[in-house]
């Protein structure tokens, strides 16, 4: 990792269960991480990006949910809750973090980091909607972002991950 450059490694994040995770344990893996929501129109994409691990199959490649209300108060489910519907409605076996903002004063700081190329140094793209994308590379560093309409099993997507897969060395 080069010296200097911001990465997502220094946050953590809580577990559905309370338990502090600190994003460090996704080292060297590129990770695609959407804000999510139960009763958005773009729910349906749980089950695509279940899909999207599931076809790319690799060790080095993580999806990362964050639940969220902030966006049409979408998000009602608590805690486990928000785990049972992700697994039992669309099959998530991903990591589906707590609940977060994802924007305004209150934003968790990974996503203050994510949207704000002041901190990135990349891009700034500050979610508009649940199920906004972003792709960060094996060294913690944000690469792209994909809005909520661009759908997880795109080949733009894919094309993406693949490419930042290839560019890992054993």
């Amino acid at each position: 990792m080069q010296k200097g450059i911001p990465n997502v490694y220094s946050f953590k994040v809580k577990k559905i269960n309370g338990d502090d995770q600190p994003l460090s344990a996704y080292r060297n893996k590129v990770l695609l991480i959407v804000n999510t929501a139960s009763e958005c129109g773009f729910t349906p994409q749980l089950k695509e990006l279940q899909q999207l691990k599931d076809e790319i199959n690799d060790p080095n490649f993580e999806i990362l949910g964050f639940p969220t209300n902030d966006f049409g108060k979408q998000e009602p489910l608590v805690g486990s809750e928000i785990a049972s519907f992700c697994e039992i409605n669309h099959g998530v076996k991903f990591p589906v973090f707590d609940k977060i903002f994802v924007r305004g004063e209150y934003a968790h700081p990974l996503y203050q980091f994510l949207s704000d190329k002041k901190q990135n140094l990349k891009l700034s793209s500050k979610p508009r909607w649940n199920f906004h994308k972003y792709i960060v590379n094996y060294k913690g560093e944000v690469e792209d972002y994909f809005l909520p309409f661009t759908k997880p099993l795109s080949s733009k997507i894919k094309k993406k991950i693949q490419r930042l897969l290839s560019e890992i060395t054993p």
